[in-house]
């Protein structure tokens, strides 16, 4: 490529990208070119931490070898068939993964929002063949500060003013209600004999890392029972191990009538997502109703299964739990004499802190920078909440080393 013979430099990339590039981001400045484990380098060869994991989809590190090894091994052998053919691996995983989780039955997608919008018509198929709610009056329960992605259906439902602003007109049928408010839910449900579904995060990670408190999700879990509702679980983000159980779900030991899995499910190397549900609800999909070219395609599947295995296999649920504790202790012997920190909240480690400042200020993506020069890299979110999330191979040397940096970091804008 001739015509990058004078890229060099980070203004240089980040040139390229703001000339060449829909402005639908707003990155940290800093250009990354290689990965390896718990680190980054940028093409300055700077080494950074990363403690954002491509918003959890790198759960088990950046460049991990056998999921590597799977992608390039299936790769060279069979990439794509489409769903016109049964191809050598889609059984395989499907097997794999429904067992795992304990469901019958998995319908593969691509991306995190492909397979929320796959949860959405199962849910409205479903109510209208199986629960008997009127043709094109279903409706389906959401929460308010709810993230699941930007699909034109999904923005219509969420409150957030900045992903919806200016793309209407919206899709109707959603109902939002407070999030951490079993109450809210069952007083919809009681008055309401046209709800398909409730989908919900056990987390709401965009939304600030908001952890609802405990017995919120048997709650919930027992509420959508009563009524005869689908409860949907959005585990993109929270799931795979990263709140320190393999689904955030667990910590209340709730199985959901329909989960939603994406990002780590790939392994950071390939988009796999997956919704998994039981026959009596999966079964209403029916060919040609639904589907994707590359969804279940046979890289997909050999990366998903790898992925997996390496979540089981290193114990990944496990340091999350125990390294997540191990943060939020050190932050919060920090925070107890810091002015410019309120809190810090979470669950295994999928943590945040909150900056003492108005969501509209730029304090904490100036700590953020601050943290990239001392070589770590995070993002806010909302504004004033700093997300903090490592991959789940972090050891715990690592992770005091990042804390310690984070503390310096805050030091700095305490004084």
């Amino acid at each position: 490529m001739s015509f990058l013979k004078d890229i060099e430099s980070t203004a240089d990339y980040i040139g390229l990208e703001n000339k060449y590039g829909a402005h639908n981001y707003h990155p940290l400045p800093v250009v990354l070119a290689k990965g390896e484990g718990v680190y980054v380098w940028d093409v300055e060869g700077k080494k950074y931490f990363d403690f954002l994991s491509a918003y959890s989809a790198l759960n088990q590190g950046h460049g991990h070898p056998k999921i590597i090894n799977a992608l390039v091994k299936q790769a060279q052998t069979l990439a794509l068939t489409s769903r016109a053919f049964y191809n050598d691996q889609l059984g395989l995983y499907e097997k794999y993964i429904t067992q795992l989780f304990g469901f019958d039955k998995v319908l593969p997608m691509n991306t995190g929002a492909e397979a929320v919008e796959t949860a959405l018509k199962i849910c409205r198929k479903w109510a209208y063949e199986k629960k008997g709610i009127s043709e094109g009056e279903a409706q389906i329960i959401v929460c308010d500060n709810n993230f699941h992605g930007r699909t034109t259906t999904i923005i219509s439902f969420s409150s957030d003013e900045e992903s919806r602003g200016g793309f209407g007109p919206y899709t109707s049928g959603f109902i939002r209600i407070p999030y951490d408010d079993a109450l809210a839910l069952e007083m919809v449900l009681s008055t309401n004999n046209n709800i398909a579904g409730f989908l919900v995060e056990p987390i709401q990670g965009e939304a600030g890392v908001f952890v609802p408190q405990e017995g919120y999700l048997s709650k919930i879990r027992e509420i959508c029972t009563k009524y005869n509702v689908l409860l949907m679980v959005d585990e993109v983000q929270t799931g795979m191990g990263r709140t320190g159980k393999l689904l955030a779900v667990n910590h209340e030991n709730v199985q959901p009538d329909v989960l939603i899995l994406g990002k780590a499910l790939s392994g950071g190397v390939y988009p796999v997502s997956a919704v998994l549900a039981n026959d009596a609800v999966m079964n209403v999909i029916k060919p040609g109703q639904h589907g994707s070219t590359f969804g279940g395609n046979p890289i997909a599947a050999a990366v998903a299964v790898a992925a997996l295995q390496v979540i089981e296999d290193e114990k990944l649920a496990e340091n999350a739990e125990k390294l997540g504790r191990l943060f939020r202790e050190r932050l919060n012997e920090y925070i107890a004499e810091s002015k410019i920190v309120k809190l810090v909240r979470g669950k295994g480690l999928l943590n945040a802190i909150v900056i003492n400042d108005t969501e509209k200020s730029e304090t904490a993506f100036n700590i953020c920078l601050a943290l990239r020069d001392n070589g770590l890299l995070a993002k806010p979110t909302h504004g004033n909440i700093i997300r903090f999330a490592p991959p789940l191979i972090i050891t715990e040397d690592q992770l005091i080393e990042c804390v310690d940096i984070i503390v310096k970091t805050l030091e700095a804008f305490d004084n």
